[in-house]
């Protein structure tokens, strides 16, 4: 929730109805935010990119902007996965890169991307498809006959904990996103007017920027240490 309004309103619309294989969907707010948030992440990613193929001596403010986030890429990466680091950067970036923007959507007059589960349960499963693919690369079988160590008695809680970890790390994502949407619609919605001017940045200083980048540093991390695991 961008701006104010006199109706509490922190839900997702649909904006065009269409039909599809004799289905009927919707394009909501939370499709066009993703639209945005993609086009202006390939933007910046083309821009970066001839930023470091122009690189000089004398580097502008972009080119270190761009430089910086390498670096503080590569501290994060080698931190968890060492030497395996270089596998997984462009994935564990691109990740960074696009939940923060969606989290920080809501301060552009968009409805935050990830308050919507759809959107985090899906990252959840590319990270879940990723590590279970690590574990059968690394671990042949043994990746499945793992799951009846150290005894066999606890293959259930084990597979159950396989299948929870990205089903946690979705709607963690999810919830704390989905609470700064709530107070803030709730905030434009049944106070004042003189209220809704200047003193809700406090509000989206925190439930946006605070919390949205807090949340995007323990997805990534939590996603790398589950590869890890598997590596």
């Amino acid at each position: 929730m961008g701006g104010g309004g006199s109706e509490t309103d922190f839900m997702i619309h649909g904006i065009v109805k269409y039909h599809l294989f004799g289905q009927e969907l919707w394009l909501t707010t939370t499709t066009v935010g993703c639209i945005i948030i993609t086009a202006t992440l390939l933007i910046l990613g083309i821009a970066a990119n001839r930023a470091l193929k122009r690189a000089s001596d004398v580097p502008g403010t972009f080119q270190n902007i761009v430089e910086l986030g390498v670096e503080m890429l590569e501290k994060m990466t080698n931190g968890i996965l060492g030497k395996e680091a270089y596998r997984f950067a462009n994935y564990i970036g691109t990740l960074f890169l696009f939940i923060l923007f969606c989290n920080l959507s809501g301060l552009f007059g968009l409805r935050t991307v990830t308050a919507d589960f759809g959107v985090t349960f899906m990252l959840g499963l590319i990270t879940f498809g990723i590590v279970q693919y690590q574990g059968i690369k690394n671990h042949g079988f043994g990746h499945f006959t793992g799951l009846f160590k150290p005894l066999p008695v606890l293959f259930p809680i084990n597979l159950i904990g396989e299948f929870a970890n990205p089903i946690s790390i979705s709607l963690r994502l999810f919830a704390n996103m989905l609470s700064g949407v709530i107070i803030m619609g709730l905030w434009y919605g049944m106070m004042p007017i003189l209220l809704k001017i200047g003193l809700p940045s406090a509000l989206h200083a925190y439930c946006d920027v605070f919390s949205g980048c807090i949340q995007t540093y323990v997805f990534c991390m939590l996603t790398m240490v589950y590869i890890n695991d598997k590596l």
